[in-house]
């Protein structure tokens, strides 16, 4: 009876130990499947992080291109509008091309008589830096010749002598010359105010004159005028500081006058 029930312990003690070894090895399977799912949905999620990844980096990118596109569209319609510029100015200078012969043998005459123009005022004026002036206008008409010098030049050069010729009549001026006085050859201060009045003094201050425009010759300058003239003298040449001064100036003379 004993040992029976030996046995039976026996039995019980094995049969609990076989299943205590299933229970464990089917934890364990458990276990190891779990970890697998885990390693795989770990890495499921590292692909899903990449791709997620790189969709944003390709989202930027595409952003990055749209705006590089509408900013080269705003600049191919601006240099649409500098080419249809360009093109109408173009038209224009091939317009201007055109002319070109045309507007030189209209030009030309026209430059021809204001030179003999200019010619026969400083023949005419007073006779104030008479050899420099007189150069001026041989040298336009040198100009006029040279076939080196561009029609745009030339015209630009007989404006400069218009322009100088101009500027004459309102400015002062103080220069140093010689003078047929009293059948002598002087060296002179002339002193020109405009071309209103062009006087002299010889360099020792004893002889004075002035140019009669109405005569068309010097005419002695009364001593009175010889502090005055200094004073216009020093003025012209800035070593004095711009005042009135007194001047003679020839009476005009009407055109009936003239003309009898």
């Amino acid at each position: 009876m004993q040992l029976q029930t030996r046995h039976l312990l026996a039995a019980a003690v094995l049969s609990a130990g076989m299943a205590m070894s299933a229970t464990a090895a089917t934890i364990d399977s458990a276990l190891d499947k779990g970890v697998n799912r885990a390693e795989t949905a770990q890495k499921s999620q590292q692909k899903i992080d990449s791709i997620d990844s790189s969709i944003r980096s390709a989202e930027r990118e595409y952003r990055g291109l749209i705006k590089e596109i509408d900013g080269l569209n705003v600049y191919i319609q601006q240099l649409d509008k500098q080419l249809a510029a360009q093109e109408d100015e173009m038209a224009s200078i091939e317009a201007s091309i055109k002319n070109v012969t045309l507007v030189e043998r209209q030009i030309t005459p026209l430059m021809l008589r204001m030179i003999d123009a200019v010619d026969q005022f400083v023949a005419a004026d007073v006779p104030f830096l008479k050899d420099e002036r007189s150069q001026r206008v041989q040298g336009l008409k040198d100009l006029m010749g040279r076939s080196d010098v561009t029609v745009a030049e030339k015209y630009r050069k007989v404006m400069e002598a218009y322009q100088a010729e101009v500027d004459y009549g309102r400015t002062i001026e103080s220069y140093r010359g010689t003078l047929d006085v009293a059948g002598e050859a002087r060296e002179v201060d002339f002193l020109r105010v405009g071309r209103i009045a062009l006087m002299y003094q010889s360099l020792d201050g004893q002889n004075l004159g002035v140019w009669n425009t109405a005569s068309a010759q010097w005419e002695t300058l009364d001593p009175s005028y010889k502090s005055k003239l200094m004073a216009g003298i020093r003025i012209a040449r800035e070593q004095s500081a711009p005042d009135l001064i007194k001047v003679p100036v020839a009476a005009p003379v009407s055109a009936n006058q003239e003309a009898n």
